[in-house]
């Protein structure tokens, strides 16, 4: 790359964060701007959406940006508090969620990556496996949640087969479709070789395949953070997706605000890990 090329590139970045900056001001002020409360006047004479954005209550308001801002400073500057078991910091909530969501992860990655290797090198063991994983893909992840709480009995437990179930499938074809896609000529260099098939697997299909099946994972863990909330706002008890319920129960509409943009700002992290592990692998190849 030239030095014209990379001068070009830096300032098309510093072009794009000015105007990123100036779309969050104008953002951010219009926000602020719109959910005041109105001062004086006649109340008889104001609006429904007037008195719905408090002119008539300041509670009956939606928070605004400078009352998120104070809010994740109070919740930030102590995020590890433990007050009983409905008052918890931001951070112990998060540390649950994550918990359940890597477990989940981990083990949808150590079932998906192996049986996707099994379902692209065999066709026969795709032809039979197919028909299951179309049946089996579409369903929502939720549903499965009445289920797994009877059998296993345990919220915790139950949350975990719940991302590990909606984490499975984008693993799993992407996987089989990058090892199915892999160059015949490479594989019979490697029967050249004399390579046995776990050989050639580690050392020929699995490098080829490795983007397209971190692709899938990069899938998967965003899939696995939006189930998560949802999955903690059923089962309660502790985690991102009860705090935000249970605030809401509370009418703590600052809290569930700045928890909305704590659970972006954390899958956004996590997506931010797994394309930083998929650029070096796709650099070192």
């Amino acid at each position: 790359m030239d030095r014209t090329t990379t001068e070009w590139n830096l300032s098309l970045n510093m072009r794009a964060a000015l105007v990123a900056l100036v779309l969050l001001v104008v953002g951010l002020g219009l926000w602020e701007g719109l959910n005041q409360v109105p001062s004086g006047g006649n109340t008889a004479e104001m609006t429904e959406y007037e008195k719905l954005m408090g002119g008539v209550e300041d509670t009956a308001r939606v928070p605004p940006p400078s009352d998120v801002i104070e809010r994740a400073w109070q919740e930030l500057s102590n995020p590890f508090y433990d007050a009983g078991p409905n008052d918890k910091g931001i951070g112990i909530q998060l540390g649950y969620s994550l918990y359940r969501v890597l477990a989940g992860y981990l083990l949808a990655a150590a079932v998906a990556i192996p049986v996707g290797f099994l379902i692209g090198m065999s066709p026969l063991m795709y032809r039979a496996l197919n028909p299951f994983i179309q049946v089996l893909k579409p369903i929502s992840p939720l549903a499965w949640m009445p289920l797994a709480l009877f059998i296993i009995r345990d919220s915790e437990a139950s949350a975990i087969f719940v991302i590990f179930i909606c984490s499975i499938w984008p693993m799993l074809i992407n996987t089989a479709f990058g090892v199915a896609g892999v160059r015949e000529d490479w594989v019979n260099v490697a029967r050249t070789h004399e390579l046995s098939p776990m050989k050639t697997a580690f050392k020929v299909i699995l490098p080829a395949a490795a983007p397209t099946i971190l692709t899938g994972m990069r899938i998967s863990i965003g899939i696995a953070w939006l189930v998560i909330v949802a999955a903690e706002m059923l089962v309660g008890g502790t985690g991102i997706g009860y705090y935000v319920w249970n605030e809401w129960n509370n009418l703590d509409l600052t809290s569930v605000i700045f928890s909305i943009l704590m659970i972006g700002v954390v899958g956004m992290l996590l997506d931010m890990c797994l394309a930083t592990v998929s650029r070096l692998v796709t650099y070192e190849e």
